[in-house]
């Protein structure tokens, strides 16, 4: 990573390429089907009971066009299905099928093992109060008037 005179939102840019690099080769290694940032993050935003194109566009902040794009392609790569919404005839949801399951599976084991040879070039306390935090309540986005 490139540490010139980086913001936080482009040091947070830059740290998640470092991440999405080791875990996409990795899982390429292994022998797994490549896939996009995007199509990635969708895998985190479904709901276990399935999720419907237009909510997960907004979740992930694409137009519904886009997640539909994305679906369609991982739909393509028999890692998510399409299943009636039990609660409305009219809507469609989106879930993992087995295969999606077990390559969502296989990402977050490899993502504990990145953040443990993280931890060991910078230190499990380091680790740790990144962790902490990013989890901590940063409060509703500030309106800030620029100077």
């Amino acid at each position: 990573m490139s540490h010139r005179t980086a913001n936080l939102p482009q040091l947070f840019a830059e740290s998640r390429r470092w991440f999405e690099d080791a875990l996409f080769a990795s899982m390429e290694a292994a022998g797994e089907q490549p896939v996009t940032s995007t199509q990635a993050s969708v895998f985190a935003l479904l709901d276990d009971e399935g999720t419907t194109v237009s909510e997960l566009a907004r979740r992930i902040g694409v137009t519904r066009q886009t997640a539909h794009q994305v679906v369609h392609a991982l739909i393509g790569m028999h890692l998510l299905e399409q299943v009636p919404d039990p609660g409305s005839a009219r809507r469609i949801l989106i879930r993992t099928t087995a295969e999606g399951r077990r390559v969502h599976e296989r990402a977050q084991a490899t993502i504990a093992v990145i953040e443990s040879v993280l931890a060991e070039r910078i230190g499990a306390a380091a680790v740790e109060a990144l962790r902490q935090t990013l989890t901590a309540d940063w409060g509703e986005p500030p309106l800030i008037a620029a100077p």
